[in-house]
């Protein structure tokens, strides 16, 4: 049955039979806008900007605090909490393959990583500063920074829009390549177990790739600022919507203002989803096999059975890739005093 179901599926596959589904490998690089091109010296201090919690107006929240990035680039909350223990409305998004979204966050409110890495330094319930270039000066205050700056963007260059430049060029090496799905699409037919290989069919043939298609399973690839949306939920008659709230978010309505944008989401990506639990916008459901069931039913109409619940799981947990390994950075101290006290 493996290699029967390998050999159909591939068969398919290359004889573009499957143009649905859009079976897509990761690439191993992410693209990079031409104004910033990654960089060694950036992500360094990308990296090290990321991890630092001095630029939170408690001292308590980094980036790091709410996309952890040695696990599974999120928190495993339902909402996250930034400073004085504050919590937003919205699960956060895992930061792995971030790269490949064409806009950020859940209501692509920001364009590129850049737009999105100033985002939650200003923000009252996340890091808490009063605006970015109040966090800013807190940078400029530790000496030991200028030189990583300065090796990464030249002389002068301590700005919120080189800082934002150098999260996002870190941010572009957090890709996870080489999944066993990867392996499979790419001619290995021992990648994917029999049931995975039933579960890549069924997520076809049931209709999920018709947002999730794509190399990073998030739509087609767009533009960069050009979002890919889907509204969600789009049938709302059934149990689930009211036991897990899911029409309380408006979407991308909250950011534009229009009415036809209401309940608007950007797709997430499905790569790593077994490691990011919760999930959905509210983070309101911790079981995998259950957010399958809502999906079917709430964005397909369908009431998908057990066995086939169980194979797409099977072939979603197929999407897990390599994790390439990251040290942790040595910030730079402060000189005599601290930043943080006034």
């Amino acid at each position: 049955m493996n290699k029967k179901i390998a050999s159909i599926i591939l068969a398919g596959l290359f004889s573009g039979q499957l143009q649905a589904a859009d079976w897509q490998a990761l690439p191993d690089t992410a693209p990079a806008p031409a104004d910033n091109p990654t960089t060694e010296a950036k992500v360094e201090l990308g990296k090290m900007l990321y991890m630092d919690p001095r630029f939170s107006s408690t001292g308590t929240v980094s980036c790091n605090s709410c996309h952890n990035v040695m696990e599974g680039g999120d928190d495993s909350r339902s909402t996250s909490m930034g400073v004085h223990g504050k919590t937003g409305g919205r699960n956060a998004p895992t930061v792995w393959n971030s790269a490949f979204h064409s806009v950020q966050f859940w209501d692509g409110r920001a364009d590129l990583l850049e737009d999105q890495a100033k985002g939650p330094v200003a923000n009252p319930v996340e890091m808490g500063m009063s605006d970015v270039e109040t966090a800013m000066d807190r940078v400029r205050k530790i000496p030991g920074y200028k030189p990583v700056f300065d090796k990464a963007f030249g002389k002068d260059a301590m700005t919120v829009a080189n800082a934002a430049k150098a999260v996002a060029a870190f941010e572009r090496t957090l890709i996870t390549p080489n999944s066993p799905y990867d392996r499979f699409v790419k001619g290995d037919k021992s990648a994917l177990s029999a049931q995975q290989q039933r579960g890549m069919e069924k997520f076809a043939s049931t209709g999920c790739t018709s947002c999730h298609s794509g190399a990073a399973f998030n739509g087609p690839k767009m533009p960069l600022g050009t979002g890919f949306y889907a509204k969600f939920p789009t049938f709302s008659d059934n149990s689930y919507v009211k036991k897990y709230d899911l029409s309380a978010d408006k979407g991308r309505e909250e950011a534009t203002g229009k009415a036809a944008d209401a309940h608007m989401f950007r797709v997430p990506t499905l790569r790593n989803i077994t490691d990011t639990a919760p999930y959905f916008h509210n983070g309101a459901v911790n079981d995998l096999h259950e957010a399958v069931r809502i999906m079917a039913k709430t964005q397909l109409n369908k009431d998908l059975p057990a066995n086939d619940v169980n194979d797409i799981v099977a072939f979603l947990e197929s999407l897990t890739g390599e994790y390439p390994v990251i040290t942790m950075p040595r910030l730079p101290a402060t000189s005599g005093n601290s930043i943080l006290v006034k």
